[in-house]
């Protein structure tokens, strides 16, 4: 399956969990991707295991935790997190999952992408929903760009 196709069925859902926000807003992509898909009308749950809410809001320390079945998983984690991450869509049979990486590895892990594979789970790899989620601001575009030239996004 194609990025641009994997990418628009997790934008489908509706359920949306964020996992890796800090309590540190201002220094984590995880929270500007929360805001984000809040702002767009998605119902989105922040997830961190060390804390109970995180700018005023309430915040699950588990994908098991959030009030309802998640649907999809958006990464913001260091990469030795998210194969924990992965085991725990496994556990709950959550089967769509994106790691933030723009540049570099960001939250992607080899072997979090192997247990995805393994699992049935369709892995975003690439890219970020700050460059699809409207309204998509210049640096956005321009990273989408850039990352299309590059054949890291189809």
């Amino acid at each position: 399956m194609k990025t641009s196709e994997q990418i628009t069925n997790f934008l489908s859902n509706k359920n949306i969990a964020v996992v890796g926000v800090s309590r540190n807003p201002q220094t984590n992509v995880g929270n500007a991707i929360y805001k984000k898909f809040k702002s767009a009308g998605y119902n989105v749950y922040q997830v961190n295991p060390n804390a109970d809410e995180i700018n005023g809001e309430k915040c699950y320390r588990s994908l098991s935790s959030t009030p309802v079945k998640v649907e999809a998983v958006f990464l913001s984690t260091h990469p030795q997190k998210s194969l924990d991450v992965v085991r725990e869509c496994v556990e709950n049979g959550i089967k769509q999952v994106w790691f933030h990486r723009a540049f570099g590895d960001g939250s992607y892990s080899r072997e979090a992408g192997d247990l995805c594979k393994e699992k049935g789970i369709d892995a975003i790899t690439y890219g970020c929903p700050m460059m699809y989620v409207k309204p998509v601001d210049f640096g956005h575009k321009c990273i989408k760009f850039f990352m299309k030239l590059g054949g890291k996004l189809s």
